[in-house]
């Protein structure tokens, strides 16, 4: 069973840049799609954030459109999530899934392995 450990979290001002990492002790190969959410502070719900495909389709949350990055390397076994013009709303514990699933043109993570990184966002 291949867990994934996301990485690159930090404090980031207003208006700074982050990128997030994530590696996956396995094989992503075979992934029909990956993707991040997160978890806002003192909140027990997560949220969608981005998922990309195996052929590089990608799709945002509109709170993070034109923001943020999604990409993953399947030579690596790695995934990504480039992050823009953060904000303190952005800030959480993002966590990254290897099973992404789309019912009704709803994505939704199938699993929930990962240790997540948190991202704090102030001056």
């Amino acid at each position: 069973q291949v867990s994934p450990v996301a990485s690159g979290g930090g404090l980031v001002q207003p208006g700074g840049s982050r990128r997030l990492s994530c590696q996956v002790f396995g094989s992503i190969l075979g992934t029909a799609a990956v993707g991040w959410s997160r978890r806002a502070p003192g909140s027990s719900e997560r949220e969608l954030v981005a998922v990309v495909t195996r052929t590089g389709s990608t799709h945002y949350e509109d709170f993070v459109k034109g923001r943020f990055t999604i990409s993953r390397d399947d030579v690596r076994n790695m995934v990504y999530l480039q992050m823009e013009h953060l904000q303190p709303e952005d800030a959480g514990t993002y966590f990254c899934h290897i099973e992404m699933r789309r019912v009704d043109g709803t994505w939704y993570a199938a699993d929930y392995r990962g240790q997540g990184t948190q991202i704090t966002v102030a001056s």
